[in-house]
């Protein structure tokens, strides 16, 4: 049995004490913040997103990069709220020099106000926000309050300016030596950059944070995330969907790693009863995940099960069908018309779909009845029709780029 030792155990009173008090001042924060709006905006106007990302991420693990990522595959086309961008005042930029936080109550009012802004209605993103305990508890009573809007809105002519939010919390994260070394290579290429807007007078200087170019700075400035955003970000994993994203390696693997995180967030963002509705109906991904090993698995079976009719089938689509695609090559779109009887067997038109599909072509099959005069009953003297059936095949594939004289 581990016996913890009386310094312990005041060491973590200390730290539940510490952290209480913060809950406490964030309550305060919050209450304050909320009553100013209030009575500047009033509380019909309260208006906030409906989907809001807040990202944070290690120093150097891309946030501006996937920043337009996340907008262009969530459809967001607000620009970001850029905290950091936001608190430029001198003192704010001394503390962000210094690897430092700016003050809670700051922070939260400022993004909050630009959050009221309509053109964030349908979404946003919040780059930087929270970055501490006391701003995680705000984000925690804001979504509360946004909920209480909702409830006491519900059925009243404001119901719609009151949608239930929907909050993802983006981590990226990378580890102490790849993030110091983006830091410093940052730094190089600004100092760079700023040298030959110096020699040749074209464009302007880009400002450098003292971190990228003080490896021990920038230490500094990864360590205050992993002791004091992280931990603190950690909370919210429990209430809201978070997305924990390793950053590491080239921008197009973790654009990856994203995609793959968000996938089926929207099952976690309809209400309960229309989930419940939906819920039989499988996931697209879900489908496509397998669909390719589907299909070789479906082509080596015909033949080794049905290899005469694969043949047929394959003899057809050489023999027939290709010559027509040939001379669609540019357009990328052929219909192609066949009574061939081999396609009154349901796995004949299986197989033509599946071998069209495994030779990255897109094939659909209509099948059209048409009553043709057929003889003279002798003894009615009706005439007797037979039905002839004709497939019409769709076929469409990437048509060839021509490049046209002007």
């Amino acid at each position: 049995m581990a016996i913890k030792s009386p310094q312990g155990n005041t060491e973590g009173s200390q730290q539940q004490q510490v952290r209480d008090l913060e809950v406490k001042d964030a309550s305060l924060i919050f209450d304050d913040i909320w009553s100013t709006l209030v009575e500047e905006f009033g509380e019909e106007n309260m208006r906030f997103p409906k989907e809001i990302f807040w990202l944070n991420g290690a120093p150097g693990s891309g946030k501006g990069t996937h920043t337009q990522f996340i907008m262009k595959f969530r459809d967001i086309t607000a620009e970001p709220v850029v905290v950091s961008s936001l608190l430029d005042s001198p003192e704010a930029q001394k503390l962000i020099d210094a690897g430092m936080l700016v003050g809670d109550r700051e922070v939260v009012e400022i993004v909050f106000r630009r959050l009221l802004n309509p053109k964030y209605k349908t979404g946003g993103i919040v780059d930087g926000f929270p970055r501490s305990l006391v701003q995680v508890e705000c984000l925690k009573l804001f979504y509360l309050k946004l909920m209480d809007l909702r409830a006491k809105y519900l059925n009243t002519l404001h119901a719609r300016h009151f949608p239930k939010p929907h909050f993802h919390i983006v981590v990226l994260f990378v580890d102490e030596k790849v993030s110091v070394d983006r830091q410093l290579e940052r730094g190089r290429q600004m100092e760079a950059w700023n040298k030959e807007v110096e020699a040749s007078g074209v464009g302007e200087k880009k400002e450098i944070r003292v971190t990228d170019l003080d490896p021990e700075a920038a230490r500094n400035r990864y360590r205050l995330f992993k002791e004091r955003t992280y931990d603190s970000l950690k909370s919210l994993r429990e209430i809201f969907y978070y997305h924990f994203v390793n950053a590491h390696g080239a921008v197009e693997e973790v654009q990856e790693r994203i995609i793959a995180e968000m996938r089926y967030q929207s099952s976690l963002e309809l209400d309960q009863a229309t989930y419940d509705r939906l819920s039989g109906i499988p996931i697209s991904t879900s489908i496509i995940e397998h669909a390719r090993q589907d299909l070789i698995n479906r082509l080596d079976g015909y033949q080794q099960r049905q290899t005469d009719l694969f043949a047929k089938v394959v003899n057809n689509i050489e023999t027939y069908f290709m010559p027509i695609i040939k001379r669609h090559a540019i357009t990328g779109r052929a219909y192609i018309n066949t009574e061939d009887t081999i396609f009154n067997d349901p796995n004949a038109i299986a197989m033509l779909l599946d071998i069209f599909s495994e030779r990255g072509y897109n094939a659909a099959v209509d099948l059209r009845k048409e009553e043709i005069p057929h003889r003279i009953d002798p003894t009615t003297y009706e005439i007797v029709t037979k039905v002839k059936k004709v497939y019409r095949v769709s076929i469409t594939f990437k048509g060839s780029d021509i490049r046209r004289g002007s």
